[in-house]
């Protein structure tokens, strides 16, 4: 019997992806291991491995690049040697039954009040009635479906405004819209805010910056992940997850970094952040920005955090909300460094400033531990320079 090749869960929450390509052609041998195509999930592209070996059957009515497949459906078939492929008609994927639900047109005697322009007629039926619920003139919309049908997802994603330009929703970004619907359905979210000196970060800083020698410098992003690390050894509520059966602390201290890419909002983690040190750090964080930026992120290097830092200092931003990552309990929002007078004994100095936004799940932590977590970062940052001697 052949082996079925399906579609794998790529995601906590994925009922289905996107299918990029094929990487072995029709009649191609595969050997266990071998990469047999690439999947976008939810946040990343993913290329699936075969566990099993033998030649691929791709059948005709197999995925194509840009079909949206259900988890678990068959895609194609591994034949051993003297097995037929099966029939066509025996292969039903999800794809193609949805495939002809949407390009095939139902069949109806023609009348005379019947008779429609010929780019009208190139619009499943369902797409055509909710057009006419939304007015919206298919004359003016491109469709996606074979060639160039138009699709109820097409007038789904269109407005009836005539000068409205419509950005499609791309697979990443309804993965980050549905985690921040999940995120407030799910969590109970307070933010604090504390104002922190951060002159003497900004001082060793300076340091690795003129010793860099060509090598990563840190970022203040870098210099916050270390520094959280620290804070969260001695409040690890804070790094805690909620489950029925109680409250998780994790093994290990892993921190996600939020990093803006042109797909949306990515979160890479960092492992194991206080046995790294500071340069260690850096490089490792320039490769997961890097990789996030390229879009080569796999959904492994976003999985296990258990914190989260986020920076818009770099825009200005000082105070501001940032929403929680499920299933962490907390994020650590960074806003831009900014000189202010203070009072020194008699006299006025200038000091850097940073302000902190903590987001946390009042589930787990209250507002006491919550701000005393703040606290202990504060004092890391504003003795950086003790610590860094």
């Amino acid at each position: 019997m052949p082996i079925s090749v399906t579609v794998p869960r790529l995601g906590w929450n994925m009922d289905e992806g996107t299918f990029v390509e094929w990487l072995k052609a029709d009649g191609d041998t595969v050997r266990s291991g071998d990469v047999v195509f690439r999947l976008e999930g939810e946040k990343a592209v993913e290329e699936i491995e075969s566990f099993d070996a033998g030649t691929l059957h791709i059948p005709a009515n197999g995925p194509k690049p840009g079909d949206r497949v259900k988890v678990g459906v068959v895609i194609g078939y591994l034949l051993q040697p003297g097995e037929a492929p099966p029939s066509v008609d025996s292969v039903e994927s999800s794809v193609s039954r949805e495939r002809r639900k949407e390009d095939t047109p139902v069949a109806h005697a023609p009348s005379s009040s019947d008779v429609r322009p010929a780019k009208e007629a190139a619009i499943t039926p369902r797409a055509r009635r909710l057009a006419t619920e939304r007015g919206i003139d298919p004359a003016k919309i491109t469709g996606s479906g074979r060639n160039g049908r138009i699709r109820e997802h097409d007038i789904a994603g269109a407005s009836s405004l005539p000068s409205a330009r419509v950005i499609p929703l791309t697979p990443i970004r309804r993965a980050i819209a549905a985690r921040m619907v999940e995120s407030r359905q799910t969590t109970a979210p307070v933010t604090l805010t504390l104002a922190v000196d951060a002159t003497n970060l900004v001082c060793v800083r300076e340091r690795f910056k003129a010793v860099a020698d060509g090598g990563p410098v840190p970022s203040y992003t870098d210099f916050l992940v270390k520094l959280a690390a620290v804070a969260l050894q001695k409040h690890p509520l804070l790094a805690a997850q909620w489950t029925d059966a109680g409250l998780v602390l994790p093994e290990r201290i892993n921190i996600g970094i939020a990093v803006d890419t042109d797909a949306g909002l990515l979160v890479p983690v960092i492992r194991d952040v206080p046995a790294l040190g500071l340069s260690e750090l850096a490089a490792r964080s320039r490769e997961l920005i890097n990789r996030a930026r390229r879009g080569a992120l796999s959904m492994a290097q976003m999985q296990g955090g258990c914190f989260t830092v986020t920076n818009l200092g770099a825009y200005g931003i000082g105070a501001f909300t940032p929403i929680i990552n499920p299933p962490e309990c907390a994020i650590l929002g960074v806003g831009r460094i900014e000189r202010r007078p203070v009072m020194d004994g008699e006299r006025v100095v200038g000091r850097e400033f940073v302000t902190l936004s903590l987001t946390f799940d009042h589930r787990i932590v209250d507002g006491d531990p919550a701000a005393r977590f703040l606290q202990t970062l504060a004092k890391c940052i504003a003795n950086l320079e003790e610590q860094h001697q």
